[in-house]
């Protein structure tokens, strides 16, 4: 029997630049906006798109971050976003449809335009997703709902376009789904079995392949303080891009 994958049209791109848009806090590059015509990848991502921190954003393991628009209407409904917020609200690259945490797999290989990618990760959120959004639980709410995207390496480099199609091509981890996965690294609720199998998984990231051998043995507590509240403290939100009423 032959295989159907899924696959939809890329709705939108986004591109951003390293701006500072909190006082007295880190710069960002998550302000993307929409952008025309073709656009070349390279091993980093799009060429065109900047990051601040290559060091937790970007590099050749998280080059592109790709986030269901479906998610949007559910964010509304629960009333942690403004009524017609639109795709790149929370800085991913690419916007779509019909792909989602649920329907991919950590190792999946898509054709991307002319590019071929495959999911190397979910995305940890961090406390830049919440000063964005002015929603001081964002990123919380990203570990706890599951909607955090995920984020694709290059294998091959080409271009996209808004318009062109993105496909499934090659499954090499069925059992992984991203949501899954995800799930395990941010909360480490996983069984040993699963984080050892996890820490061995050669398509997902190595960081997050350090991660799970931790948890495998037996290092389950991790400070995400940080990561979350950044380095200063998190109820000083400067409205930027969404306007969200607390």
């Amino acid at each position: 029997m032959t295989k159907t994958y899924p696959s939809t049209r890329i709705d939108g791109l986004f591109f951003g630049k390293v701006q500072n848009h909190w006082p007295g806090r880190d710069p960002s590059a998550i302000d993307k906006k929409p952008v025309i015509g073709r656009h070349d990848i390279n091993e980093l991502g799009f060429v065109e798109d900047a990051q601040a921190d290559p060091d937790h954003h970007g590099g050749v393991e998280k080059a592109i971050h790709h986030y269901a628009s479906e998610h949007y209407a559910s964010w509304i409904a629960e009333g942690e976003i403004p009524a017609g917020t639109t795709p790149a609200a929370f800085g991913e690259n690419i916007a779509s449809r019909a792909l989602s945490e649920d329907n991919l797999c950590i190792g999946d290989i898509l054709q991307l335009g002319s590019a071929v990618v495959q999911i190397s990760q979910g995305r940890q959120p961090c406390w830049k997703v919440s000063q964005y959004t002015a929603n001081k639980k964002m990123a919380y709410l990203f570990q706890s709902t599951g909607r955090t995207g995920w984020y694709y390496r290059v294998l091959e480099p080409g271009s996209a376009g808004t318009g062109d199609m993105i496909s499934l091509i090659e499954r090499r981890q069925p059992d992984w789904s991203v949501r899954r996965v995800t799930a395990a690294r941010l909360t480490r609720k996983v069984s040993q079995e699963d984080a050892e199998t996890l820490a061995a998984l050669p398509e997902l990231a190595p960081g997050w392949r350090k991660a799970f051998a931790k948890i495998a043995d037996g290092e389950k507590d991790e400070d995400t303080d940080r990561r979350l509240l950044g380095s200063v403290a998190h109820d000083n939100f400067t409205k930027v891009g969404l306007q969200h009423d607390q």
